[in-house]
């Protein structure tokens, strides 16, 4: 049993936890809400787009909320949801941009600027990414909703943000399996490593890392005594990359071991890696009110454009294999 002073302690010590949470509730600071007071839709919609533009997010989402309550069946309100989204992730209030933005696809799927709610939610996904060194759960999600969006409106202008942003995150995913990859040749674990640079090989051969990791299966290969394998991925990256830094280390290796490759390195660089960048500047703004009153000519000119960029989309080249085959 505990002794008088030992009980007081404890006590004392939970007393001081608890009050310790209780400050850190107190000091989250609690989101606003007006008081009611009913108003003309056009003046709490325009008052929200001034907090807007005044960058004051939490105020304006509180004008926003209050279109939905007060004209909750109104085309304001409607907009409204898709503004209290991009508020929210402009605040960096992740969860709720997400939230708001699923809310709005649950509510009206097939309205047109339902393009908007799917990508302002892909784009929170893909603002949550951490470095390669962490856990890549928000890589994962961002990619798939990056996916969405492009298969969904592909003759919109957030598919390209959207393919540019998925390039990126390929190439977040592809280092992720290459420190792995790295981690395990540290630890002597030779096959483990040879599957996640493997991996790369195969799934996210458009990426920066390709290069790297063909050599690393060379390396891993000559290891292990798997010469056949070996030769075979030093002649993919020689035939892909003779320029690489790369190639240069992978023909050394073979020919240390006699296996000198057909394909002499040539003199150039290696490739450019694709920097990952987080830009709100870039990110598209919620589409303006001309759903409320049309602009027939804008809308024919953003079509005609989207159309246009829609018919010659960028060529992704694959990497070949040699001797005539084709991957």
């Amino acid at each position: 049993m505990l002794s008088t002073s030992n009980s007081k302690r404890v006590v004392l010590i939970a007393t001081a936890c608890a009050l310790a949470l209780s400050a850190c509730a107190s000091n989250k600071k609690p989101k606003q809400r007006l008081a009611y007071e009913e108003r003309p839709v056009e003046l709490l919609y325009a008052t929200g787009a001034d907090r807007l533009d005044r960058r004051q997010w939490n105020q304006a989402v509180a004008y926003f909320q209050e279109v939905e309550r007060q004209h909750p069946y109104s085309e304001w309100s409607r907009r409204s949801i898709l503004m209290q989204a991009y508020a929210h992730y402009e605040s960096n209030d992740y969860n709720e941009a997400i939230a708001d933005s699923d809310r709005f696809i649950q509510l009206y799927p097939g309205n047109q600027t339902a393009a908007y709610a799917h990508y302002i939610k892909a784009i929170c996904y893909f603002e949550q990414i951490v470095d390669v060194n962490r856990d890549q759960a928000a890589t994962g999600q961002a990619l798939e909703s990056l996916r969405d969006v492009v298969q969904r409106y592909p003759q919109t202008e957030y598919s390209n943000d959207a393919r540019l942003k998925i390039d990126m995150v390929n190439d977040q995913l592809a280092g992720k399996e290459m420190t792995i990859g790295r981690w395990y040749l540290r630890q002597g674990d030779t096959l483990a490593a040879a599957n996640r640079f493997k991996t790369v090989v195969d799934r996210y051969q458009t990426t920066s890392h390709t290069s790297e990791a063909l050599y690393r299966l060379v390396e891993a290969y000559l290891t292990v005594g798997l010469l056949d394998e070996a030769k075979r991925n030093g002649a993919v990256l020689g035939y892909n990359y003779p320029g690489d830094p790369w190639y240069s280390s992978a023909y050394k290796l073979l020919t240390s071991k006699g296996l000198r490759p057909a394909i002499e390195p040539k003199a150039g660089g290696s490739l450019l890696r694709l920097p990952f960048t987080k830009d709100k500047a870039k990110t598209a703004k919620p589409p303006a009110t001309a759903d409320v009153k049309p602009d027939v000519t804008e809308a024919t000119k953003v079509a005609t454009k989207a159309a246009a960029e829609a018919a010659s989309p960028p060529k992704r080249t694959l990497f070949k294999m040699p001797f005539g085959k084709k991957q």
